[in-house]
């Protein structure tokens, strides 16, 4: 944060008077918003060629007046740099809280759809690709570390038996067919409503840095096929169509060929993010990432309906066969309140509440009994039949989680009655791995049982998610 600090002096003459650390998401680099008479933010990266792409792409697109921030000051070793602030509101924050059939909601991806078709046609005027990082362009082998990439972090993960040669000739068909799409343009790589931020109604892109060359139909359905977004097919078709009246001008494509097209691409989109998903869920053990699985599962369930079944078979009965899964059966979802029960580390930190609600309850476990001490528990969790016990019998558990039950259970019947639609309680312990699973497992079941709300349970630290739904 010192150099960043230091940015700021040199372009404005005085320190800011507050370094406030945000939320990178996927990202190894680390944001933070630098208030003072100015307001910027500050990115400290760990690849100059990733922040060299990045200096160069909003140059380009500046200068073709397309609406990214502008780079302000950059460090003499290129690792840090400050650049505009455009607020905290992202599009996935409004849709997340909108009504999806209202105005406000389809206006704004309105505006994201045509903004896209801006990048791929005005953008691509011009920029020169060799500062592409990691690849210049999305190209077979791209398409395959893509593939490779869900193959071992998401189908291995979650045990699907497969015949490794089998579904490696199927993902190369697939994609070589990719590969030959006809049009090649600025392709943003992650054209999500989470990088798009809306300011004064209007939206501005500010993530572009692993853009290539390459199918721009990949940035529309990473838009309105991204899984959390939870978007009707009705409602991806008509915002489509948008895109499709300027592809229809500038290329004179078909609305068949057009369809087509936009399956293969939202279906290889899909698999893309399953593999981002598994590596950060059940390797990093990153919680929001892994209760993105099942909406993602849901897309994916949806669009091989729409495959041809001559588009590699074997490949495609992998993925059936993955959304058949008992843990990936599509749920019906809940109106109303939904609980997120989380255990954690607080070596790790209190988990991120990602619905908007600025938080909720948080319980410390630390006080009590851990049987974490003992090495006869080391290697089993507060799901675990003998920390169980251990944690009923030598603990004040159940003392600890009647008081608790007393304050969680006054909010949700608060939240019920007046219609809110979320609420977290996490609880923390050491190592997130005994008593606060045991705390939060406990709590998760209560609650369902006694009010009949859809509950999620997440072990962040164990990489596990559990659903459960009004009877």
């Amino acid at each position: 944060m010192e150099r960043l600090k230091e940015l700021y002096i040199s372009v404005y003459g005085t320190a800011p008077s507050c370094i406030t650390p945000l939320d990178g998401a996927g990202s190894s680099r680390k944001y933070y918003r630098l208030v003072g008479e100015h307001t910027v933010i500050g990115t400290v990266g760990t690849s100059i060629s990733e922040n060299e792409a990045f200096f160069y792409f909003s140059s380009h697109f500046r200068s073709c007046g397309l609406p990214v921030p502008e780079v302000i000051a950059i460090s003499s070793d290129r690792l840090c740099y400050i650049q505009t602030d455009l607020g905290d509101i992202s599009l996935f924050d409004v849709i997340s809280k909108e009504p999806h059939d209202g105005e406000l909601v389809q206006s704004l991806v309105d505006k994201s759809v045509r903004m896209l078709a801006d990048f791929h046609y005005r953008g691509d005027k011009g920029i020169d690709y060799a500062y592409c990082y990691p690849r210049r362009s999305m190209d077979f082998r791209s398409i395959m570390w893509d593939f490779n990439y869900f193959k071992y972090c998401f189908l291995k993960a979650v045990d699907i038996e497969f015949d490794e040669d089998r579904l490696q000739t199927d993902m190369e068909a697939l994609g070589r067919t990719i590969e030959a799409y006809p049009v090649s343009t600025v392709m943003l790589r992650d054209y999500m409503s989470r990088n798009i931020m809306v300011k004064d109604n209007e939206t501005y892109l500010i993530d572009f840095q692993g853009l290539r060359c390459g199918a721009p139909l990949y940035d529309l359905v990473s838009l309105l096929w991204q899984a959390r977004a939870g978007f009707t097919d009705d409602f991806r078709w008509r915002a489509a169509g948008l895109y499709y009246d300027v592809a229809k001008e500038k290329y004179g494509v078909t609305l068949t060929d057009f369809k087509k097209w936009v399956i293969v691409f939202a279906l290889f989109r899909t698999i893309q993010v399953l593999g981002a998903y598994g590596y950060r869920g059940y390797f990093q053990r990153k919680a929001h990432f892994l209760s993105s699985i099942i909406p993602a599962i849901d897309n994916l369930r949806s669009l091989l309906a729409d495959m041809p079944e001559e588009q590699s078979p074997y490949l495609m009965s992998v993925l059936r066969r993955l959304t058949e899964l008992p843990r990936f059966q599509q749920q019906a979802q809940a109106d109303g309140l939904t609980v997120k029960v989380c255990s954690f580390s607080y070596k790790k930190g209190i988990p991120e509440d990602l619905t908007g609600n600025g938080g909720g309850h948080v319980f410390d476990c630390r006080a009590l009994h851990n049987p974490g001490r003992y090495d006869e528990y080391k290697q089993l969790t507060g799901l675990d039949a003998p920390v169980i016990e251990f944690i009923e019998r030598n603990s004040e558990m159940s003392d600890f989680l009647d008081a608790c039950k007393q304050i969680v259970g006054q909010s949700v019947s608060c939240y019920v009655k007046r219609g809110f639609s979320n609420l977290s309680v996490c609880f923390g312990c050491t190592g997130g791995q005994h008593r606060s699973v045991y705390a939060a497992e406990a709590m998760g079941k209560y609650i369902s049982d006694k009010y009949g709300v859809r509950v999620q349970i997440v072990h962040r630290e164990q990489g596990l998610y559990t659903e459960l739904l009004p009877k």
